[in-house]
C-alpha cells in the first residue's frame, strides 16, 4: 500500500499567509492544516459540519504540534495527506502531512488530537458503532503505511 491510499486533499498558499520574510508564516501554517486537511479529513469520515448540523455533535481539538520543515512561497501548490494512528471511544489521533505538490518536498507535519463533542453539552461523548467502524478501516489503511517517523516526538534541545 502506497501514500496516495491515504485522505489526500490540495490547496494553494494564499498571498495573506507570506510573511515580511517572503515565505508561509509559521501561524498559517496551523490555518492551513486546520481549515484544508482537519476539516476535509473529518468530512471524509462522516464527522465534519454536515454531521454537526445534522447531529449535533462536532471534534474539538485537544493538542496540536507543527514540525517546519521546508519554506513555502505565495502561490505554491500543496498537497496534505492524513493518516489516522489511533483511536477510541471518543478521540481521534492523526498526522498530517504538507508537500509542495509540484517539487514533492515535505514542508511540513502537524500531529493532532481530537475529542468529540456533545454540542448541547459541551462534553466528550461516545462516537457510535458504526463511526467506530469507519475508523477502523481508516486506521488499517495507515497501518499499512507503518507509523510516521514524527509521531509521539518530544519537543526539546537535543544535548
Amino acid at each position: 500500500m502506497s501514500e496516495e491510499s491515504l485522505f489526500t486533499t490540495t490547496a494553494t498558499v494564499k498571498p495573506e499567509w507570506i510573511d515580511y520574510n517572503g515565505h508561509m508564516n509559521m501561524g498559517f501554517y496551523l490555518v492551513a492544516f486546520d481549515h484544508v486537511a482537519t476539516d476535509g479529513f473529518y468530512d471524509y469520515l462522516g464527522i465534519g459540519l454536515e454531521h454537526k448540523q445534522d447531529v449535533g455533535k462536532s471534534t474539538f481539538s485537544l493538542a496540536a504540534n507543527i514540525d517546519f520543515i521546508g519554506e513555502l512561497m505565495e502561490g505554491d501548490p500543496l498537497r496534505f495527506t492524513t493518516q489516522l494512528v489511533d483511536y477510541d471511544h471518543k478521540r481521534l489521533h492523526f498526522y498530517h502531512c504538507l508537500y509542495h505538490a509540484e517539487q514533492g518536498y515535505l514542508a511540513a507535519t502537524n500531529e493532532n488530537l481530537g475529542m468529540y463533542i456533545d454540542m448541547q453539552t459541551r462534553r466528550s461523548t461516545r462516537f457510535d458503532d458504526a463511526q467506530m467502524q469507519r475508523f477502523q478501516q481508516e486506521l488499517e489503511r495507515g497501518q499499512a503505511l507503518g507509523t510516521p517517523e514524527g509521531v509521539g516526538r518530544k519537543l526539546g534541545i537535543r544535548r
